[in-house]
């Protein structure tokens, strides 16, 4: 029998070791049931995890799409802190008027990716701006991606194709921040793929946190590219989780919330983008 996947495992190694010690079968068989069950438990979590990050980006629109994936952002911590989850922001980039050109966030909790996995894609909003003089309504796009989080990845990166720019963390946290070069970005050449987490003190602590993030960020890109191949089959599916996949739409005239997937309208905006997402959130688990 092989007990090396037993002994990789933190939780199972001293288990495996008393296996040589036991005499009876019996017993052998119970704990090697025992093992299995903890191996199990575990790849379970993993396909669900409690940690995930949330990246939001402005789209078509200008401004107006820079101040809709702030709302966006906004939204989502807002569920977030309903649910009693912990909301980190990892890297942030504002425009000169205010809003996001980019957010990315990390969101711990029980239940984090089952809850939100179904939000990556393109969210729209349709509404007349504040600066629009002649009332015609506009119409803005910001992309979201939930990435989860794992504890094993299925892809493995050859570190010749990183490349790693280190550079002074914006924002608050003291002198610190202001003279040492602690915000990392790391690129993953062949994809062009990066993260960057500025939000720890040490250069070492934010390359593992960037890290982690470009991990999850190239297994959702190889986990499209194979949706993609079987796009006819999945037609009748909610989505391939493409970030380009155009998912709902947010009409303020309206006051409506339209999901594309599930052709289901909902209303009261303003407690919607305050954090009320659970009856969207809940239609699409029970989809």
């Amino acid at each position: 029998m092989d007990i090396g996947k037993y002994k990789d495992n933190p939780k199972t190694a001293y288990m495996a070791d008393t296996l040589q010690y036991l005499t009876n079968e019996a017993d052998k068989q119970a704990l090697i049931a025992q093992m299995d069950e903890i191996l199990k438990a575990e790849e379970g979590s993993d396909e669900l995890p409690n940690e995930a990050v949330l990246e939001v980006r402005a789209g078509v629109g200008g401004q107006e799409a820079a101040l809709f994936a702030e709302e966006l952002a906004t939204m989502y911590q807002g569920y977030a802190t309903a649910k009693g989850w912990q909301v980190r922001t990892l890297s942030e980039s504002k425009t000169d008027l205010g809003g996001y050109k980019e957010a990315v966030f990390e969101i711990r909790g029980q239940g984090v990716y089952e809850k939100l996995r179904f939000e990556t894609g393109v969210h729209r909003i349709q509404r007349i701006p504040a600066t629009e003089k002649s009332g015609r309504v506009h119409t803005s796009t910001a992309s979201v991606a939930i990435l989860p989080i794992r504890k094993k990845y299925k892809i493995e990166i050859n570190p010749a194709d990183l490349e790693t720019e280190f550079s002074r963390a914006g924002g608050a946290g003291g002198q610190n921040v202001n003279k040492v070069e602690t915000a990392v970005r790391i690129i993953h050449k062949p994809t062009g793929l990066d993260a960057r987490s500025q939000v720890e003190r040490s250069q070492n602590a934010n390359r593992e946190r960037a890290m982690a993030v470009l991990l999850a960020k190239l297994e959702q890109f190889e986990e499209e590219k194979e949706a993609k191949k079987y796009a006819a089959t999945r037609a009748e599916q909610i989505g391939t989780g493409d970030r380009s996949e155009k998912i709902r739409t947010y009409n303020i005239l309206q006051d409506r919330v339209t999901d594309h997937r599930l052709k289901r309208d909902w209303h009261n905006l303003p407690k919607i983008f305050s954090g009320g997402i659970d009856p969207i959130l809940d239609a699409l688990a029970a989809r």
